[in-house]
């Protein structure tokens, strides 16, 4: 019997990592698909006809399949090898076939369409015509009433986008696993403390001494912190480079193809364009709508991003350098800037927010807002850097939680969240084991910035989303709701992190024990919209090219496109995109976050209100308020149409005012 698809006798059913082998996943995957294709074939071609006999029975059709693929691509994205990178070449295609045969089924398709022409006498509770109105949206938008070539056609277009966008993320990864940059001893020393122990350890899990790689953790620190310009440039301009190299790895040529699929995708369906298929189940809605709220937020946050620029140029030449600011510099000169205008210097404040304290920060709020435990327990895990804690409720069980924080060479960068097992009740109470990873640089002891402080605090308000959703069925729960409402708890979250009396009691020294000085403390909290103008521009880029990518035609050369809607915005020279085409996988490793990337900003437009929420209470753990939060939001997973729920937390929508506030750029420039 293969490991994978038994009974797991382990605390709390977590995979038994230590007897999986990578030779397992390949014949699990083969015995689950055919046990799905079994249970699904059954639905099909048998009597039944009732919502228990059709969607309750595909719920659990793919138990097997689900178990499987959230070990393997937990491990694919965490943990990855050349076996997992082959297999999941192998699977893409597979499984897209797989997806695919599930919603051509015409006997199938017929039973969903006839339980929902007869919905109305079905005595269905909301939940359950809610699932029934998602599977009937799901199967019409795979294709499901085509027919003869157009859903054959269809089913080839899925296959090779899924092989495409692993492909895609494949290249991307060893881009970043090949390229380092060694440092000399006098370079090395011109660093912060942090920063040089970073370096030291990422060159020696590659058997090298000190050096610099392209992940976020470290790059970003030498480029604020490197006084030495030429290196800068250098480190810089191999970190957007990412997939664009040439050779093997140059993503260039999978960006247009992927396009093109998806815009034939689109036209299969009925629509116009593939960001008009892509929104229309969204908060959104179209494309004209997330056009409005970018450029909204574009102009003050250009306006405000050219006022610093003409600062930090001033300083450039004040060093003796000629011409304008370049990329390289803009970190560099942003942080001396802030050192000097805020007294705040990063090298000192990232002993108060090691990685421990900031967990210790991160389950307090947990517990004042939703009365969570964290008990850490021994596993078993999958790397012996992933730490894990049962989460309970009143000495109730609720799940199970990971955190996997250390940037390494078979990671993928990044950070994210996802599930082994996500919460349902059918079947049987299932609850839920829900995963972080991070790319933290590693440390001893792992001392973080600020920034990579909030990115902790925006995954685990991603996991719990997961954590606490309370559903009967799998299909809508947790973080199963609408692209553009996904990332409102995760941005939620970050706040608490900002609340004085949160870090007065978690900020302290690693050493010492000490709470970060109260000036420092003022000093960090004034600065929270410093640079804003930088980081408004640089995502906002990154959506706009995003959606103009999928809006009308397919671009024949991606990379002229994206030059062309940069120059049309009025990009500033100094700035590029955060994620530029050959490295944007969050819109081309598959298609969860194509005509999408804006939902971090839809998002963020609710999250400021939502806080704002708190914020009129007069106490930022107001139990009331977070009771609301967790039924309407974070337990209700997608059971409701996400304006639906916003409406019963908050009573009404938002503006984009508050975002613009948070922001520090509704101040004048």
């Amino acid at each position: 019997m293969n490991v994978l698809l038994e009974k797991w006798d382990t605390p709390f059913g977590l995979p038994p990592f230590a007897v999986i082998r990578d030779e397992d996943f390949g014949p699990a995957f083969d015995e689950a698909l055919s046990r799905a294709r079994t249970a699904i074939a059954a639905i099909a071609d048998g009597p039944g006809t009732s919502f228990a006999e059709v969607i309750e029975a595909l719920e659990l059709a793919e138990g097997d399949l689900d178990r499987v693929s959230g070990v393997f691509y937990n491990l694919a994205g965490a943990d990855s090898n050349e076996a997992r990178e082959a297999l999941m070449r192998e699977l893409a295609p597979k499984m897209s076939a797989f997806s695919s045969e599930v919603t051509n089924n015409k006997a199938l398709w017929a039973k969903i369409e006839a339980l929902w022409q007869g919905r109305e006498s079905l005595g269905l509770t909301p939940e359950q015509a809610r699932v029934l109105e998602l599977y009937r949206q799901m199967f019409v938008r795979s294709g499901a009433a085509l027919e003869g070539a157009e859903a054959e056609r269809l089913t080839a277009v899925k296959a090779r986008l899924a092989v495409l966008g692993t492909q895609f993320g494949q290249n991307l990864l060893a881009d970043e696993r090949s390229w380092v940059m060694e440092l000399s001893a006098a370079d090395l020393a011109a660093l912060p403390g942090f920063v040089q122990d970073a370096a030291k350890a990422a060159g020696a899990e590659k058997g090298l001494g000190p050096v610099v790689t392209l992940n976020r953790s470290l790059i970003v620190p030498f480029l604020q912190f490197s006084p030495n310009r030429a290196l800068r440039e250098k480190a810089y301009e191999a970190w957007v480079a990412r997939g664009a190299n040439g050779g093997a790895t140059d993503n260039r040529a999978i960006a247009a193809e992927i396009l093109a699929l998806r815009a034939e995708r689109a036209h299969l369906l009925g629509y116009a364009d593939f960001a008009a298929f892509k929104l229309e189940p969204e908060m959104a809605k179209t494309p004209q709508a997330v056009r409005d709220l970018l450029m909204r937020v574009w102009q003050p946050a250009r306006a405000k991003a050219a006022a610093d620029g003409a600062v930090l140029e001033a300083m450039l030449k004040a060093d003796g350098f000629t011409g304008p600011l370049e990329p390289w510099d803009w970190r560099y000169y942003s942080e001396k800037r802030r050192r000097a205008e805020h007294d705040l210097d990063e090298a000192a404040l990232k002993p108060y927010l090691s990685l421990d304290a900031m967990l210790g920060a991160m389950f307090d709020c947990a517990t004042r807002l939703f009365h969570l435990e964290f008990r850490e327990i021994d596993g078993p895990f999958y790397h012996p850097d992933v730490r894990g804690w049962e989460v309970t409720r009143n000495g109730a069980h609720v799940a199970v939680f990971l955190g996997d924080y250390f940037a390494r060479g078979s990671k993928r960068s990044g950070a994210w969240c996802s599930a082994l097992r996500s919460q349902r009740k059918l079947g049987g109470e299932q609850r839920p084991i829900v995963v972080n990873v991070c790319n933290f640089a590693k440390g001893d002891p792992c001392l973080l910035s600020y920034d990579d402080a909030r990115t902790l605090f925006h995954e685990f308000g991603h996991a719990l989303h997961q954590m606490l959703s309370d559903v009967t069925y799998g299909f809508i729960s947790g973080t199963s709701v609408a692209r553009d409402f996904v990332e409102l708890p995760s941005q939620l979250y970050e706040h608490w992190l900002e609340v004085p009396e949160v870090l007065e009691a978690h900020a302290r020294h690693f050493q010492t024990g000490e709470p970060m000085p109260v000036d420092m403390l003022k000093r960090l909290l004034d600065a929270g919209t410093y640079d804003q103008g930088f980081a408004t521009v640089e995502f906002v880029a990154s959506a706009m090219v995003d959606l103009e990518f999928h809006t009308g035609a397919p671009p024949a050369d991606p990379m002229q496109k994206q030059a062309e809607v940069l120059e049309s915005m009025g990009m500033p020279r100094a700035i590029r995109m955060r994620h530029a085409t050959p490295h944007f996988s969050h819109v081309f490793s598959g298609d969860g976050y194509s005509s999408g990337y804006y939902s971090y900003m839809w998002s963020e437009v609710m999250d400021a209100d939502a806080f704002a929420a708190f914020e009129e209470t007069g106490d930022p753990f107001d139990p009331a308020t977070a009771a609301r939060l967790e039924r309407f939001i974070l337990s209700a997973g997608g059971s409701e149409d996400a304006e639906a729920l916003y409406l019963k937390f908050r009573g009404r929508m938002p503006g984009v005012e508050p975002l613009l506030k948070g922001r520090g750029l509704l101040e004048p420039v």
